[in-house]
């Protein structure tokens, strides 16, 4: 592997490192049904968004609550003994991507048949932390600011 290769798979093995991500597989829901639920908690805070699957009455919200947890629970494992509450959490990105699409046919009248396409979807879910966002965005304004 040349020099610049490897640089560049170490920056991306550190920025993993600061990613909490979460991903569910070949949801057997369409994935217009499944980013209707989505769009409801995309930006919130993860106390908030858990409270709003919760008690959300659409059926791929429970698969999102779930897939919600094992997020945070991924967040805990890479940060050990802090609290959820100190780093406002919340959800950075969540993605709902076509999955695989099962094919059938329906009998129709006349001998015709009509195909149905049983959709699936792939959901991607990525926590953030507000209080590193902000660090870097001061970070950031303090250089600009001395290079003036």
């Amino acid at each position: 592997m040349g020099s610049r290769k490897h640089i560049r798979a170490e920056q991306r093995k550190e920025e993993r490192k600061t990613l909490y991500i979460a991903r569910l597989r070949n949801v057997p829901t369409s994935p217009r049904k499944m980013r209707l639920v989505a769009d409801l908690v995309r930006g919130m805070d993860v106390e908030q968004a858990l409270g709003v699957l919760q008690f959300t009455p659409k059926e791929p919200a429970k698969k999102l609550y779930k897939l919600l947890r094992s997020a945070i629970a991924n967040w805990e494992v890479k940060n050990e003994g802090a609290r959820i509450e100190d780093n406002q959490l919340y959800i950075k990105e969540i993605k709902v991507d076509s999955g695989r699409m099962l094919k059938r046919i329906q009998p129709a009248p006349q001998g015709r048949a009509h195909r149905i396409r049983k959709r699936s979807n792939h959901v991607t879910l990525i926590l953030g932390n507000r209080l590193d966002s902000q660090a870097a965005e001061d970070k950031v304004e303090t250089e600009t600011t001395e290079s003036k």
